[in-house]
């Protein structure tokens, strides 16, 4: 189904791989390791085995989720954050992030749904100064529930004050997808992470894009 631009009047930006590059950075790390192996083209190898561990690790996080163990999860990764990255710039922006959110909210209320724990979110936010760009942000332990359930888009839109169906989810995983449509709104997959085309596809996203600066050309037509 194509995208109906009359319905947008808020948006919600998942983190990892959408306004952080976060696969480009995993690929690296397991690059470094694989390179003493001496293994042909191992870069290649890393990205193929980062975007093969995408989907398992999605049913991972919400098999734990279903079985309540998804806030442990969110807390592990918050101190292994603290722990490994205090002093550091650890994230890097997708290009042309920045410019997009700036004028997006300008016309739209604008809200983060993420998986990621409160602190690492919080973090890239400050990083780049993004948080004040966003009405709401949604991290593992905001609702009861998080992706791909409904829960965290159900929350952003009500402290946007929008109806789930007016929203439009962003984001590059399968996860992001199941969600957005699970709430009843609208979804944008984007392929600068660690999502491919044909399952984005396949789990219903209204438009597909290369990357998430494009989105502000798809909403300029409305925004007019």
């Amino acid at each position: 189904m194509p995208l109906d631009l009359a319905r947008i009047q808020a948006i919600c930006f998942d983190v990892d791989g959408t306004l952080s590059d976060t696969d480009d950075r995993w690929v690296e790390r397991l690059a470094g390791f694989l390179r003493p192996l001496r293994l042909p083209q191992h870069r290649r190898l890393a990205r193929w085995l980062i975007m093969g561990m995408e989907s398992p690790a999605n049913w991972l996080y919400e098999i734990l989720d279903r079985l309540h163990l998804d806030d442990e999860a969110a807390r592990l990764v918050d101190w292994l954050f603290r722990h490994q990255n205090e002093g550091s710039a650890p994230f890097t922006l997708i290009e042309g992030v920045d410019n997009l959110l700036a004028r997006l909210k300008e016309h739209y209320p604008l809200a983060v749904v993420s998986a990621r724990g409160e602190k690492a979110t919080l973090s890239f936010l400050d990083q780049f100064n993004l948080r004040g760009h966003f009405r709401a942000i949604a991290t593992a332990l905001t609702c009861a529930h998080t992706k791909p359930l409904p829960h965290p888009v159900l929350w952003a839109a009500g402290q946007m004050g929008v109806s789930p169906a007016n929203c439009l989810m962003v984001g590059d995983t399968v996860v992001d997808i199941r969600a957005g449509k699970a709430a009843g709104a609208q979804t944008v997959g984007v392929l600068c992470g660690f999502g491919r085309e044909k399952e984005l596809r396949r789990a219903g996203a209204d438009l597909i894009l290369e990357n998430t600066a494009q989105l502000s050309a798809v909403l300029k037509q409305l925004e007019h």
